[in-house]
């Protein structure tokens, strides 16, 4: 059957972009380039075929959803930072099969999710991002995941990130990387501030929460974690209500993952927000039931007025 052979967190600034760029910004996102080069190359060792994206950036109000087009193609400018990203080339191979059997699969586990295989939607740049520095060469397939989700439970994106591996390797003939696409704390700086704080994070509260909960991750506190995330997605202003890193605990075990994280690229500040590199080493987990930590999962949901 199929592996989850890699699972990470990684950043998706669009200064990255700007970074390959001649102007000011050129070369200044150098180490998180070479943060997402470093996680592709270590797919291609491990002989992945297939990058899963939880994009925070792909805004659903029901449901989730996978874009598991046959094949995507084409030129992107950000509605939300147009002057960071624009007429943006991108072509990558999808897999619509892997696409619909996660989606059965999790709505077998009692979440529902639709596949979109056969849809001019294009990913959004959470994905794309990632993407242009991972798989320029289109080696990999690749699935875009809904996680930017306006009125779910955190738990039932635990619970979906379980049904996913769960697809994976009980029902996969191939090997699949996960990539939660999002930052730690997502407090932007105000407007016209955008300059000052290009290389800084919002308020010292901030830099310091996300610096413990770094902590936590290398020193493998998961229980401790799972249980404060609904409120660090809020207070900490978590991208996407950090549904994406939900979904990426639940594949990993959620409070019984046990494994401490490696950091490839280390935290840093961008336009206000907490960001970074960090692969979560894959470990055993029984796919014989619902873990009871999974099943009961974080409770916290997204308030509209908090889900960016």
């Amino acid at each position: 059957m199929g592996q989850l052979a890699l699972a990470a967190k990684i950043t998706h600034v669009p200064s990255m972009y700007l970074s390959e760029l001649d102007g000011p910004r050129k070369g200044t996102r150098q180490d998180a380039i070479d943060g997402h080069a470093e996680i592709g190359r270590r797919c291609r060792e491990l002989g992945v075929d297939t990058l899963v994206v939880f994009d925070t950036h792909w805004l659903v109000n029901a449901n989730y959803h996978l874009n598991c087009a046959p094949h995507f193609k084409g030129t992107y400018t950000s509605n939300e930072l147009p002057h960071f990203i624009k007429n943006l080339a991108f072509e990558s191979p999808g897999n619509p099969e892997l696409g619909r059997l996660m989606a059965r699969v999790c709505c077998e586990h009692g979440v529902e999710t639709l596949a979109h295989d056969a849809t001019t939607l294009d990913p959004e740049y959470g994905t794309l991002v990632p993407l242009r520095y991972m798989n320029a060469d289109q080696h990999f397939k690749v699935i875009s995941v809904s996680a930017l989700c306006t009125v779910h439970y955190l738990n039932d994106s635990a619970r979906l990130g379980w049904a996913l591996r769960q697809a994976i390797e009980q029902h996969y003939d191939g090997k699949v990387a996960i990539l939660a696409s999002g930052s730690l704390s997502h407090r932007f700086a105000q407007n016209g501030l955008a300059p000052e704080f290009a290389f800084k994070i919002w308020s010292p509260f901030l830099e310091q929460l996300d610096r413990r909960v770094i902590e936590m991750w290398e020193k493998a506190q998961w229980k401790d974690f799972c249980e404060m995330l609904p409120e660090y997605a809020s207070k900490g202003h978590g991208e996407g209500f950090m549904h994406d890193t939900a979904m990426l605990l639940g594949a990993l075990g959620w409070s019984n993952y046990d494994a401490p994280v490696e950091i490839i690229t280390p935290y840093f500040g961008a336009s206000g927000t907490g960001q970074i590199n960090a692969i979560f080493p894959v470990t055993p987990q029984d796919g014989s039931a619902v873990p009871a930590a999974v099943a009961s999962g974080a409770q916290g949901y997204t308030p509209v007025s908090q889900r960016l």
